[in-house]
C-alpha cells in the first residue's frame, strides 16, 4: 500500500521538464508507473518520504494531507537564533514561478496562499540553532522563505541569505505520521540526520 523512501539531498521529488530524473527512477520496481507521489522536497533537502504503491492508497493519503491529517516534522540549523524558543509563523507566501523562488508579502492577491508552521529550539549556541518544525501547510520553500524572512535563514540556503557557502542546505525531514490508507492504525516514520559537518 505504502512506499517509504530516505531521500538523499541532491535528488529531485519528480521527473524535471529537462528530463532529469526524480526519486521514482531510482526505485527498482518494474511496476514504476504505479508509484504515487504524495509529497514533495526540494532537492537540497533529504529525508523521509512517503509515496502510494497503488491508485487506493494513493487517494486516502491525499484526502488525509488535504485534511490536516499527515504529519511532517523536520530539523533545521538556522542561521542566528530565533526570538523565542518556541513558536508559530503565519505569513502570506507568493510564489514566483519563473524565478522559482517564494516571497512573505503583506496582502493577499492572486497567486499568494496562507503559509502556518510552528517551531521548537532544540539546542543554540551564539550564532545557531537546532529546531524542530512542524509543517501546518506544504508550500513551495516554506521553512526555508519563513525563516529566511525574521533574519534567522537555514545554513547553507544561500538563495534565502545563508552566507555559509560550503555546505549543503542544513534542512532534514526527520518525522512523518499518518493513518495508513488500508489499516487506519496511525503509523510514523523516523530517520535522523547527520548536522556534525555544519559550521
Amino acid at each position: 500500500d505504502i512506499l517509504v523512501v530516505n531521500k538523499p539531498s541532491g535528488i529531485l521529488s519528480e521527473d524535471s521538464q529537462k528530463r532529469e530524473k526524480g526519486i521514482i527512477a531510482f526505485l527498482h520496481n518494474e511496476k514504476r508507473n504505479e508509484i504515487h507521489l504524495l509529497h514533495r522536497l526540494d532537492r537540497e533537502v533529504g529525508g523521509v518520504m512517503v509515496f502510494a504503491k497503488n491508485k487506493k492508497s494513493a487517494s486516502a493519503l491525499s484526502t488525509d494531507i488535504a485534511n490536516g491529517k499527515f504529519y511532517k516534522s523536520y530539523l533545521a540549523v538556522t542561521d542566528g537564533i530565533p526570538e523565542s524558543d518556541e513558536g508559530v509563523y503565519k505569513d502570506l507566501l507568493f510564489k514566483d514561478s519563473k524565478k522559482n523562488r517564494s516571497f512573505v508579502v503583506n496582502r493577499m492577491r492572486k497567486g499568494v496562499r496562507e503559509a502556518s508552521l510552528e517551531y521548537v529550539v532544540l539546542k543554540k549556541n551564539e550564532k545557531k540553532a537546532l529546531v524542530r518544525i512542524l509543517l501546518h501547510t506544504g508550500r513551495t520553500h516554506q521553512i526555508r522563505v519563513q525563516f529566511s524572512s525574521r533574519k534567522t535563514p537555514l545554513t547553507g540556503d544561500a538563495r534565502y541569505g545563508s552566507k555559509v557557502r560550503d555546505c549543503n542546505i542544513a534542512l532534514y525531514s526527520h518525522k512523518i505520521v499518518f493513518y495508513h490508507p488500508r489499516t487506519k492504525e496511525k503509523v510514523e516514520f523516523i530517520s535522523n540526520p547527520t548536522f556534525d559537518n555544519y559550521p
